[in-house]
């Protein structure tokens, strides 16, 4: 359950005060005094204000408070050619890559003098930086792969592939995982989910908007092209991207088929609708015949007593269209895959075919990033916890990381009281409510324990095997924790990441290190209610509700999926959700496209209960009790000011629309006007009167935590 959601290439800022900028860029410390903001704080001096300075005062708060919170910066600080979206996450991500690529950089010189994480990364970076190699190279890293795929003769054989290529992380015709069982956290089990898509999200294959109808015409023309790079990888395609129009189109007829099987992304943040335990012999004879998921498994090196499917229909219907597809096009779509999954580490004419697609059709990207960002980008997921520790080392200290854990405290004390003087849950509902509260494990910073990376190993051959090799590492990792302990230590965010998250099975909030850098501000410039407004409720609150929204309630004390709630109680939550539900589910960002009120549900009630919880601990502090002014606002006004900060961000139209069909998050500007619209605080300190369009009648509220 991840805090924020931002287009590819860009990252979500956490408990970031790192966002709190103001002209340069420079990093001037890991040690930001906002975090150690506390009730006895005094606020800074009247200065330049910067919360001012973002606003447009052309709108009124109750008429768009987003614009008003955001709108003057916004308005500076157009889109670059090289972004789907600009804003704060933005900003700050660019810091980071300075950042990150100095680790680099450093590790490349220092990388013949010894044998350990700087060689590492010496040879990804030097190796994935050489264009000169990856042109010469073209397709031929995937050769070996692609000889497979061309001998593949039956169904039977493409699926022997398709477990074969999971190693490689190309999630043809399914996904195969393994992870804690949601039912017995204590325990890792093997976990098959519907995939095989090229598309976003199943939606994508069937919406009537016309923008997302071009998008699957595109889509088409895309799989035809890079179909036509393998019979001339230097790009030089013409005539042979004719020939593969049929096979493009058979591509997708298959792929459609699939995301009719597939469950929409609603239904799959049910937790108990996707957890469905048997055993591989009981999913063979009663929903795959053909596939004999007990050898399959073996051959992987896993011999589960049970498996946990998440959507026994979808298996059920790829097991027939194996059988009733022609096997030229499973080879095609297998070729495919493979080859879209690795475009980007190979020749510049297959990066640019799959930029063409994702980023400029599917998110309005005009341009690319330069090289190197998109090295990093791409190091993040090969290595990122062997650059993470290096990272930490020289930009995050024990100090920063006391203060943050410090305000963690501080909002649990806030939910405590809440669930106490909740006048709709009963006692023994509040009493297990209170124990898993008490039970949330927070980890800050960085892992306590670094896992061991030492049998990852990265040559100087290609790009794509290094990234091939990363792939099979990890996957080969995964694979070894089949019925072994759940370690519980393990982070599933590197600390440079600029997002936080929430574990169900874990009962833990995740709050990397990225958050402590603070670009262009002077540790006395930030005051106490834009920590709480932002640091607090934004990420903070945010991940604590989590464990308590309509995913996360379903989950104990120790992480187990069990009803803990009364039947009364369930019903009275379920009702006040809906209400939420009915609010996001009017908005409509795009013409003719709404949010989806129910798959947003849980990042909705998160968003609103961090505001709830930043209020209550904000009003203990000095700052709020003083009540005075800074840059003519009061400590209420920054508050909700410093909240809306944190979704300080515009995206191109084709960006938006792809996070409407495929992400639970609401865009940025909906996450500040729809939970602020219900509360009574917000109105007293706006002066929001009714008939305007962030006022809701009370009975029309929001109100559950």
């Amino acid at each position: 359950m991840l805090k924020k959601s931002w287009p590819v290439g860009g990252v979500s800022p956490s408990a970031h005060l790192a966002s709190l900028f103001i002209g340069a860029l420079a990093l001037i410390g890991p040690c930001p005094s906002a975090l150690a903001a506390s009730p006895n704080a005094s606020p800074p001096q009247e200065a330049v204000d910067f919360l001012s300075a973002h606003r447009d005062l052309s709108v009124h708060p109750g008429q768009d408070f987003f614009q008003y919170a955001n709108g003057g910066w916004l308005k500076r600080h157009p889109i670059p050619a090289t972004e789907s979206a600009w804003g704060i996450a933005q900003v700050i991500q660019e810091q980071l890559y300075v950042n990150l690529r100095k680790i680099n950089e450093q590790a490349a010189e220092s990388a013949n003098q010894n044998a350990n994480d700087a060689e590492k990364i010496a040879n990804f970076w030097l190796t994935a930086m050489d264009t000169d190699q990856a042109n010469a190279l073209g397709v031929s890293p995937l050769q070996p792969e692609l000889q497979k795929i061309a001998a593949v003769k039956t169904a039977s054989e493409a699926l022997d592939l398709a477990f074969e290529f999971q190693r490689l992380q190309v999630g043809a015709f399914f996904n195969l995982f393994v992870s804690q069982d949601a039912k017995a956290s204590d325990q890792m089990a093997v976990h098959l989910w519907q995939g095989g898509l090229g598309l976003p999200e199943r939606d994508y294959y069937f919406n009537s908007d016309a923008a997302i109808a071009r998008s699957r015409q595109e889509y088409v023309a895309h799989i035809a092209r890079t179909l036509a790079l393998l019979d001339e990888p230097k790009g030089n395609v013409g005539n042979v991207v004719k020939t593969q129009r049929a096979a493009a189109a058979q591509v997708m007829a298959f792929e459609t088929r699939l995301a009719q099987a597939s469950r929409r992304l609603e239904a799959l943040r049910d937790p108990v609708k996707n957890y469905n335990k048997m055993t591989p012999s009981a999913f063979t004879e009663n929903l795959t015949p053909s596939i004999l998921w007990s050898a399959r498994l073996a051959d992987m090196q896993l011999t589960p007593a049970e498996v946990i499917v998440g959507q026994p229909e979808f298996f059920a219907a790829l097991e027939g269209l194996l059988k009733s597809t022609p096997v030229a096009v499973l080879r095609d779509y297998l070729r495919f895959h493979l080859v879209d999954t690795y475009s980007p580490y190979l020749s510049q004419a297959f990066e640019k075919e799959h930029f063409q697609f994702h980023n400029t059709t599917l998110l309005g990207q005009k341009q690319a990033r330069p090289r190197w960002k998109r090295v990093i980008d791409a190091e993040e997921g090969a290595m990122g916890m062997v650059v993470g520790r290096l990272f930490v080392q020289a930009f995050f200290n024990e100090t920063a990381k006391q203060r943050y854990e410090n305000l963690v405290e501080a909002f649990r004390a806030a939910y405590l009281e809440r669930i106490n003087r909740l006048d709709w849950m009963g006692d023994d509902t509040k009493a297990k409510a209170r124990t898993k509260l008490a039970a949330i494990t927070k980890k800050v910073g960085y892992p306590d324990h670094w896992k061991d990376f030492s049998t990852l190993q990265f040559g100087r051959t290609s790009y794509a095997d290094n990234m091939m090799a990363s792939a099979r590492w990890h996957f080969a990792d995964m694979l070894s924790k089949q019925g072994q302990p759940v370690d519980r230590t393990e982070w599933e965010m590197t600390p440079q990441t600029y997002n936080a998250y929430y574990n169900a099975s874990n009962n833990e909030i995740v709050l990397p290190a990225a958050g402590f850098l603070v670009p262009g501000m002077q540790d006395a410039d930030v005051d106490d209610a834009v920590v709480y407004g932002y640091a607090g409720a934004s990420t903070i609150g945010h991940e604590i509700t989590h464990g308590f929204d309509d995913q996360g309630r379903q989950f104990d004390a120790a992480g187990n999926l069990t009803d803990w709630w009364s039947e009364q109680d369930a019903k009275k939550f379920n009702a006040r959700a809906s209400v939420m539900v009915k609010q996001f589910n009017a908005y409509q960002p795009l013409p003719g496209l709404h949010i989806n009120g129910q798959a947003s549900l849980g990042e909705n009630i998160a968003d609103y209960g961090g505001l709830l919880l930043g209020i209550d601990a904000f009003k203990k502090t000095r700052q709020y009790q003083e009540g005075q002014t800074i840059g003519g606002l009061t400590p209420m006004q920054r508050f909700f000011l410093g909240y809306a900060l944190g979704w300080m961000m515009q995206q191109r139209d084709a960006a938006l629309r792809r996070n409407l069909l495929s992400d639970v998050h609401a865009p940025a500007k909906w996450r500040v006007i729809g939970p602020l619209s219900n509360l009574p605080d917000f109105y007293e300190a706006f002066g929001v009167k009714p008939g305007q369009p962030m006022f809701r009648p009370e009975a029309s509220r929001v109100r559950i935590w």
